[in-house]
């Protein structure tokens, strides 16, 4: 297991699988795209028997190319990660940042698996595996991803607490585009182990995130937002961009991804209305907004 260490010296953990696990999930998915490519070859030999060697043979290499490197990069691209060997073995490939990869990571790990894996028999996958710290093979190392195990105990999986509502859309006119991968993968541990830490290490852990992204994105920390519901609201803000690119949607007026749109909330009873008394919200403090959910240590 790989650890991720903060700048207060607290470790993150990381769940990398393991060697053996990858090797099975490989497996399984060369068994299934083995046992396509014959299906197909079989098929183009019978109803090819016609034509001559050179068109025989350039049909067979085409369907080495479709079957056995473009079959695995689609089904990685469209599952976001899971091919049929790593659904069984509970395994997911994503970026380094914890997010789900794209089409330019499967294909980098798909053209660099032809020569690691099909070619040499996986030895040079193996090789890698094991000298890698989170046992990344080359393919990982250059799209800039990782096999994570998805079945943990649920002990040990920690709760990601979403940020208060009143910061709902805040943080959309940030740029987000200079924020590094570790960066976003260090907010992420954190939130998700923020309970399990002792509160003045874990405030102070992120009142160093909040700085570090505040730094890179050019907007300071707003001063009435404390720096955990801060981190919360900015991660949510990329996710949400995030799927807008994942489902098409439409950039907005800066360049950025545009936040996920929110239905307006249905207007209360006026004093106007006959018969109806207005109602006064319960979770509005007397400070004149909602709580944020995080409260600094004493």
């Amino acid at each position: 297991m790989s650890e991720l260490v903060t700048g207060e010296a607290v470790a993150l953990e990381l769940r990398p699988a393991r060697l053996p696990s990858r090797a099975l999930a490989v497996l399984l998915d060369l068994a299934v795209a083995v046992a396509v490519y014959v299906a197909v070859t079989v098929a183009l030999v019978v109803s090819t028997s016609s034509l001559d060697m050179a068109a025989q043979t350039a049909l067979s290499i085409a369907t080495f190319v479709l079957v056995l490197v473009g079959g695995p990069i689609a089904v990685e691209t469209l599952s976001h990660g899971r091919s049929l060997g790593k659904m069984a073995c509970g395994l997911r490939v994503v970026r380094d940042d914890g997010g789900p990869i794209r089409f330019r990571h499967s294909l980098v790990r798909g053209l660099i698996g032809v020569i690691e894996i099909l070619m040499t028999l996986g030895v040079i996958a193996c090789v890698a595996s094991l000298v890698s710290a989170r046992g990344r093979r080359l393919g990982d190392v250059f799209a800039g991803t990782l096999v994570v195990r998805e079945r943990v105990p649920s002990s040990s999986a920690g709760f990601m607490p979403p940020p208060p509502p009143w910061l709902a859309g805040r943080f959309s006119g940030l740029d987000l585009s200079a924020v590094p991968d570790d960066l976003w993968l260090a907010v992420r541990q954190y939130l998700a182990r923020m309970g399990q830490l002792d509160p003045r290490v874990g405030w102070a852990m992120a009142e160093r995130l909040a700085v570090d992204v505040s730094t890179r994105t050019g907007a300071p920390v707003p001063p009435e937002v404390p720096p955990p519901a801060y981190l919360a609201a900015v991660l949510q803000e990329r996710q949400a961009r995030e799927a807008w690119r994942a489902f098409g949607g439409a950039p907005a007026a800066d360049g950025t991804a545009a936040s996920v749109p929110v239905a307006p909330p249905t207007p209360p009873p006026t004093a106007t209305t006959p018969g109806v008394r207005p109602e006064v919200p319960r979770d509005v403090p007397s400070e004149g907004r909602s709580g944020t959910g995080f409260v600094p240590p004493a």
